[in-house]
């Protein structure tokens, strides 16, 4: 479904991918493991068109769309979601939410799939009136989460999902992107000493100075000694 080839991406003249060659199928839950600053981030933004100086290749669904900016891979179905959250504070979540269906191509389904994010997400449905700057900071996550869903995508770029949550609303998070993946939609994951994804994810890339240095499934990365010690904390 998505694929890159030798990937290289630069902030000015530095370097922070070097030839990254990274695939996902549909339907798949591809996580990418890797210690803080050493490029997974500036990957998910390079695949989405939010990192201007990029080389290699990058297809979506058979089309190359290397280069191409931000807000038209959104209608084209591609939507990364970030670690920060970019909300809106003095907003309504239902307002924020609404946002999310900006482009042309959500626009049509913003009804069925408010409908679809408020099911997934009830504590959004109880809290729809609030602001966004009164949510913790799980709902807040969630709400960034559930604003991507808005956007009718079917690529999610999801970035550190868990960052800075409380271990139960940790797995809150991830059970409910098992949710979205269930519904058909190709998520391509950043995490870092997450037990959990293990039971998430289809396939594990390590992303170590901008470089892949391993690929495989969820059972041979619990079986690789580097990554149970450094990565999974176990």
């Amino acid at each position: 479904m998505l694929q890159t080839t030798d990937l290289n991406a630069f902030y000015g003249q530095f370097h922070v991918l070097h030839d990254v060659s990274i695939h996902v199928r549909e339907q798949e839950v591809v996580v990418i493991l890797g210690p803080n600053g050493h490029g997974k981030s500036s990957l998910l933004k390079s695949i989405c068109g939010l990192v201007d100086q990029v080389q290699g290749a990058i297809s979506y669904k058979g089309r190359d769309i290397t280069g191409r900016p931000a807000e038209k891979l959104v209608n084209d179905g591609v939507i990364y979601i970030a670690e920060n959250r970019e909300l809106f504070p003095e907003m309504s979540v239902l307002e924020n939410l609404k946002l999310g269906a900006y482009s042309k191509n959500a626009r049509p389904f913003e009804k069925k799939n408010l409908a679809k994010v408020l099911e997934l997400f009830p504590r959004l449905e109880e809290r729809k009136k609030q602001l966004a700057s009164t949510l913790s900071g799980g709902e807040a996550r969630m709400l960034a989460i559930a604003r991507g869903l808005m956007s009718n995508a079917d690529f999610m770029c999801i970035d550190e999902p868990s960052l800075g949550l409380q271990p139960n609303l940790r797995v809150e998070v991830f059970n409910i992107i098992k949710e979205i993946n269930k519904q058909g939609k190709s998520i391509l994951l950043v995490e870092q000493n997450i037990p959990q994804i293990a039971e998430l994810a289809d396939r594990i890339y390590m992303l170590e100075e901008g470089r892949i240095t391993f690929e495989g499934t969820a059972q041979e990365a619990g079986e690789n000694e580097h990554l149970k010690e450094i990565f999974l904390g176990m």
